[in-house]
């Protein structure tokens, strides 16, 4: 009954105030093969021996940018904020989608994302809140994701690609279109980050075992070594948890000196092996970055640098799976 209540407030939401973005617009896309965007920008470390390939698509969904504590649009963002795009591209577009720009033609939609404090709703009313802005969210990502089919895709292969917020719309966007799906065979791999994700949410999809398996998803959330937060603590599911440096179930742990580069606030400057990576019960761990400043790095959380502590070995690995599935094609 309860269930039932929310659907309909949902759909009478939808009915009353959801006015759908408009992605037959380019300024409705953060990154878009026919601007010039963030995500095409190469770290002058990587420029000599950049090399585009267009054969695959990769639809990568941002993480949460709208924070402001006056949510000045509600709890739902507007598209048309020029400071909160700006923000938005020069973080998540910059220094994660931009990690694909080698492996394929980006697309990243803009969205009427759900504010931040959606997360942390305490009260029936704060939560019933927030089911309805994350339900307005996610009917931007499908609508941008139906248009880039009928309009861009042509039966190219895909690579879905998300973080934060951006994962809790990516897993409802496979399991709606590919879980099961003719569109499945279209899936080269999805990078499913900064989220917990069951070993059960998907009927078709398989987490990632090994580096060049293709058609599955690789998620983690990275902490410090030794800490485990309390929502972490409290979790009943077993949760899929991916190396990010060896991307392989049987070698769950890998020395910093492994990890081919990380970028953090200098995006011109790949940094070597700065971070290690250490699988544990539903997260990853890593001790502290070694970098000159570190001492200023207090966090335990480094749900932030998901993308950027492993930025050359997710580049590196998402170009290997490519080939692999091409391969697997033409064979």
């Amino acid at each position: 009954m309860k269930y039932l209540l929310v659907v309909l407030l949902v759909n009478l939401t939808f009915q009353s105030s959801f006015s759908q973005t408009n992605y037959n617009l380019i300024e409705n896309w953060a990154a878009h093969p026919l601007k010039s965007d963030a995500s095409d920008r190469v770290s002058k470390s990587l420029k000599q021996s950049y090399k585009k390939d267009s054969i695959v698509d990769i639809f990568f969904i941002h993480p949460t940018t709208y924070t402001s504590s006056e949510k000045e649009s509600g709890l739902n963002a507007n598209v048309n904020n020029e400071e909160l795009n700006t923000k938005t591209d020069q973080s998540t577009i910059l220094y994660q989608a931009s990690v694909f720009n080698a492996a394929g033609n980006v697309y990243a939609p803009r969205y009427q994302q759900a504010h931040m404090v959606n997360y942390f709703a305490t009260t029936k009313e704060d939560n019933l809140n927030a089911v309805i802005a994350f339900a307005l969210a996610y009917e931007d990502i499908k609508a941008a994701f139906e248009y880039y089919l009928s309009n861009y895709n042509k039966g190219k292969p895909i690579v879905i690609a998300s973080h934060s917020q951006g994962t809790t719309h990516a897993k409802r966007l496979l399991k709606e279109f590919f879980d099961g799906k003719e569109l499945q065979k279209q899936l080269v791999v999805a990078y499913l980050v900064g989220m917990p994700l069951r070993y059960d949410w998907f009927n078709s999809i398989s987490a990632c075992s090994k580096p060049n398996e293709t058609g599955c998803f690789c998620s983690w959330r990275t902490f410090k070594e030794g800490y485990k937060p309390d929502n972490v603590i409290n979790e009943k599911d077993s949760i899929i948890v991916t190396n990010p440096i060896t991307w392989d179930i049987d070698k769950p742990i890998a020395e910093r000196k492994e990890n081919p580069g990380s970028i953090l606030r200098n995006y011109d400057k790949v940094k070597i092996g700065i971070v290690d990576a250490q699988v544990t019960k539903n997260i990853l761990w890593s001790k502290k970055p070694k970098f000159f400043g570190n001492i200023f790095l207090t966090t335990k959380n480094y749900h932030i640098a998901d993308y950027n502590f492993y930025y050359m070995s997710i580049r590196e690995n998402v170009k290997l799976r490519i080939d692999n599935y091409l391969n697997t094609l033409n064979n």
